[in-house]
């Protein structure tokens, strides 16, 4: 198993359970029911996209003052002036900008990133 998906679980099963101790220690202070659901699924939720996002941002990819100069989708915003979407021609095997191959003519192609 990937360390930072164990780490992720490990994490969720905590604050479930910080979450649930909670609710019943507010329970015990006289706090009504609907408050303290509302202030344990504010945790259950917002705790897990605060450390989602503070991963993403340590690691580049979530488009944050990492320095690479990318972003776009997946961190492929510019790829060193590779000019575009190129074409392959599946008839020929010719590499071309688009439309109708040059070489032979044919419609069919594929998209080469």
């Amino acid at each position: 198993m990937n360390p930072q998906l164990k780490r992720y679980y490990i994490f969720l099963g905590a604050s479930l359970v910080f979450s649930i101790g909670l609710q019943i220690g507010l329970g015990y202070l006289g706090v009504p029911w609907y408050i303290s659901i509302g202030a344990v699924m504010a945790i259950f939720i917002l705790l897990p996209m605060i450390m989602r996002r503070r991963q993403m941002s340590n690691t580049g990819n979530y488009g944050g003052d990492s320095g690479t100069g990318s972003g776009g989708f997946f961190g492929m915003g510019s790829q060193g002036g590779s000019g575009g979407v190129r074409y392959v021609c599946l008839v020929c095997n010719n590499k071309h900008k688009g439309g109708t191959c040059p070489r032979c003519g044919s419609k069919m192609q594929r998209a080469d990133f």
